[in-house]
């Protein structure tokens, strides 16, 4: 059986549940390599809820990604089988009840390259991606209607973390976000360390969340996940100019989701119990704001 890295047990999905999911998870994995037909072809990665193990099937490079089953795990069969291999991984399989997924075997993170240039291929993966997206997706619009109401009951809960002019100004914003008249495809999990270099494209995604509306509204994710690499606040903003460029995105708006989604998620880590990522949101925000 395959053994499962320390580093996965110790993600914080795991913080509040899954251990019985994961202490069946190796079994898991040889009955689907049984039911599939396929045969164990290197280590084991992770990301944060997921494993990815590559295997082969009559000679084939696979990899079965085994998460916990649910309606996310759905959806994201769902996402991938609608956006078919543009852009992102191509899906071969799905069993959705066992919490598994039979997907493309692709090769090194875009994680692994210098900043600058992750910026231009983001950008441009996020315009591939914005196609006329299914009508029953969620919105957007819909999501920021949602979670406007929340954020400042949470900044006085959490002891008011941050200046409230970055609460008055996000609370400001969310009116204008939750209105969208963008039918296209985007993307709800955007980050470098989700895109892959590929043989049928240069760099696909993976564990896409598909939603409908603004193609932009995951852009805060792709600056704070690598804001660590930049050196300050007019490098941030020469980054978030790069991706707005390449998704050819309208610079307002754009500017306006970073600065709403970095306060949600400020708040959310807080919230959960994460140490850096608050202060990463300071440092986009700082640059974004002045």
């Amino acid at each position: 059986m395959i053994e499962l890295p320390e580093t996965f047990l110790a993600m914080p999905r795991w913080w509040s549940g899954g251990e019985d999911w994961l202490a069946g998870l190796p079994r898991a994995v040889d009955r689907q390599c049984d039911r599939w037909g396929l045969e164990l072809d290197g280590p084991v990665a992770h990301g944060s809820n997921a494993i990815a193990v590559p295997v082969s099937r009559a000679g084939q490079p696979l990899v079965l990604r085994m998460s916990l089953p649910g309606p996310d795990l759905a959806e994201h069969a769902r996402a991938l089988r609608w956006w078919d291999g543009r852009g992102t991984v191509r899906l071969y399989d799905a069993d959705v009840a066992h919490g598994a997924l039979l997907l493309e075997r692709l090769g090194s993170s875009l994680l692994n390259d210098p900043v600058g240039e992750s910026m231009v291929v983001l950008g441009r993966l996020m315009r591939r991606l914005a196609v006329p997206a299914p009508p029953d997706v969620p919105s957007t619009a819909a999501n920021v209607s949602a979670r406007a109401p929340e954020l400042e009951p949470a900044w006085q809960r959490l002891g008011r973390p941050f200046e409230p002019t970055l609460l008055t100004e996000a609370l400001a914003i969310a009116p204008q976000l939750a209105e969208t008249s963008s039918n296209l495809a985007a993307n709800g999990d955007f980050h470098a360390e989700q895109v892959l270099r590929g043989a049928r494209e240069p760099w696909l995604v993976v564990d896409p969340v598909l939603y409908r509306g603004d193609p932009d509204c995951d852009l805060a994710r792709i600056l704070w996940t690598r804001v660590d690499e930049m050196a300050d606040g007019a490098e941030i903003r020469e980054h978030l100019a790069t991706l707005i460029r390449e998704a050819e995105l309208e610079p307002e708006r754009a500017r306006n989701w970073v600065v709403f989604r970095t306060v949600d998620y400020w708040l959310w880590g807080l919230n959960v119990g994460l140490t850096e990522d608050p202060e990463r949101c300071r440092r986009v925000l700082d640059a974004v704001t002045e």
